[in-house]
């Protein structure tokens, strides 16, 4: 079951009808949008890995700035750029702003499902550095508790040691009561 939600954008209907089938039917969590618009809209409620978006749709919003409003919203938000149109300087434009691929139509969904595969091999990869990361964090606070509370340690054993000396070294008294003072300093540690 793969467990990545997918935001498909494209003024296409028989487009959208073929990503959502086949992407559910790979286990994928597959929500369309007919437009940049609803998509943005979408983007802006709800939470996605991938955005598979067409590059040239109708109104205010295209799939370059369908890609930009998702990098704005989480650089996490994985873009891939879809088009009929395609040409060298729009996928280089589209790999600029951060889409992570640029298919051309009709889509070879072998070779999608492919590139979504790595996309959660890279997810799965990074969550798994973000918890090695907190781990390391735990572990480092937790160290350096340990060793402030050593070197305190460490520091009041050597304040009595000095004080022990200091008794020790006191040829004004009796030896045994030199002994004596010594043994109860070392008690009261």
């Amino acid at each position: 079951m793969n467990t990545m939600s997918i935001l498909v954008a494209d003024d296409d209907p028989v487009i959208r009808r073929l990503f959502e089938k086949r992407l559910s039917d790979e286990g994928y969590d597959v929500t369309v949008a007919v437009d940049g618009i609803e998509a943005a809209r979408l983007l802006d409620v709800s939470s996605y890995d991938v955005v598979i978006t067409d590059l040239v749709m109708p109104g205010a919003i295209g799939g370059i700035e369908l890609l930009n409003l998702a990098k704005e919203i989480s650089i996490e938000i994985e873009v891939i750029v879809i088009t009929a149109h395609s040409s060298v300087n729009t996928a280089v434009e589209a790999m600029k702003k951060g889409a992570v691929d640029y298919l051309e139509k009709p889509i070879n969904f072998d070779e999608l499902f492919l590139r979504l595969e790595k996309i959660a091999e890279v997810k799965a990869l990074m969550k798994n550095a973000g918890d090695l990361r907190e781990a390391m964090n735990v572990t480092e606070n937790s160290a350096a508790h340990t060793i402030q509370a050593l070197e305190m340690n460490n520091a009041t054993q050597q304040a009595t040691l000095d004080k022990v000396e200091k008794v020790l070294a006191d040829t004004s008294q009796d030896d045994l009561d030199r002994i004596q003072v010594a043994l109860n300093l070392i008690r009261q540690r």
